[in-house]
């Protein structure tokens, strides 16, 4: 059995935040309590309504934020426990794609310098060696050599979304963390990207955590599947269990609003009443009773944990086992 290159362990992560003149400090728990684990080569797809936790978990993947509380595993080793050598090294190991290409880029930078720049803040290579790495990774997302010394703003977005695959490559990562990565691109350069993706995992056996709102996307691109509520995981299991039959009553919801041009795919329409609830003020019990249509009186009192549920771990006291 392969191992994990990526483990959480309930991550936690909470903000402090004012509630104003003289009525002190509130507390968001913007992820309260999200458990997973990736190996080399698959892709976990993480998915949810904007507020569930999705960026705050790439942030702290990336080791951009601390956890609250929970542990955070790359190749076995706690970050936490990591002094600052071995955090320096793990650092290398975890890197990120934004959403916007045009923002990550520096537009004063030339594409060549851009993909050099890890390797010199990381102290690889001779000025000779980073060139002919950048150059050749350049080739590896599907761009030419002309390129090298042309800044961001003289490509379209689905060439700097390349250059900023190409970059987050440059240090040759375990872990690759894709936050919404084709949802600001053209509809007709998705699918080219996607590929792209896919064809860099099996060429670098790399680890993909899959961020988006697209289940269409999610479909095509996921090993497994994490959905998530207001900071908590609420089902999660492999892509076909998720798909072919969703048991929690949120990602049922999520899957029937996805398009699809297959009438034997579509799914009754489910809506959602109400909106989500502020992380400031969690409900009781299932965050998601407030919402769901199968919500009876042990979900405002007690808090569900995830369980096997057939193929899949879900979270609700009303999905029999």
């Amino acid at each position: 059995m392969m191992a994990d290159v990526l483990e959480a362990r309930d991550l936690r992560r909470d903000y402090a935040v004012s509630r104003g003149w003289l009525k002190g400090q509130a507390t968001v728990q913007a992820l309260a309590g999200v458990s997973f684990h990736v190996q080399a080569g698959r892709t976990l797809a993480v998915v949810g309504e904007s507020g569930c936790g999705k960026s705050t978990l790439a942030r702290l993947l990336t080791m951009i934020e601390t956890p609250t509380a929970g542990e955070l595993l790359i190749d076995g080793h706690d970050v936490a426990l990591a002094d600052a050598a071995l955090r320096r090294q793990l650092r290398r190991q975890i890197q990120i794609v934004f959403q916007n290409p045009f923002g990550s880029l520096n537009p004063r930078q030339t594409v060549g310098n851009a993909l050099m720049e890890p390797l010199l803040v990381n102290g690889l290579g001779t000025g000779t060696e980073r060139e002919a790495q950048a150059r050749d990774m350049l080739r590896q997302v599907g761009l030419r050599d002309e390129h090298f010394e042309r800044y961001p703003h003289m490509f379209s977005g689905g060439q700097r979304q390349r250059i900023a695959i190409a970059r987050a490559l440059m240090l040759r990562p375990r872990v690759l963390v894709l936050d919404e990565p084709v949802s600001a691109l053209d509809v007709s350069i998705r699918a080219q990207v996607l590929n792209l993706l896919d064809d860099l995992q099996q060429r670098f056996n790399v680890a993909y955590v899959f961020i988006s709102h697209d289940l269409g996307v999610v479909r095509h691109v996921a090993d497994e599947v994490m959905v998530m509520y207001l900071g908590r995981c609420v089902e999660q299991g492999p892509r076909d269990a998720i798909f072919g039959a969703p048991r929690h009553p949120y990602t049922r919801a999520l899957l029937s609003a996805t398009p699809t041009v297959d009438p034997a795919a579509r799914r009754e329409r489910i809506l959602l009443k109400g909106e989500l609830p502020s992380p400031i003020d969690r409900p009781s019990g299932c965050a998601f009773r407030t919402r769901c249509p199968l919500a009876f009186e042990r979900c405002g009192r007690d808090e569900p944990a995830l369980e096997p549920r057939g193929g899949q771990q879900v979270a609700c006291w009303a999905v029999p086992g």
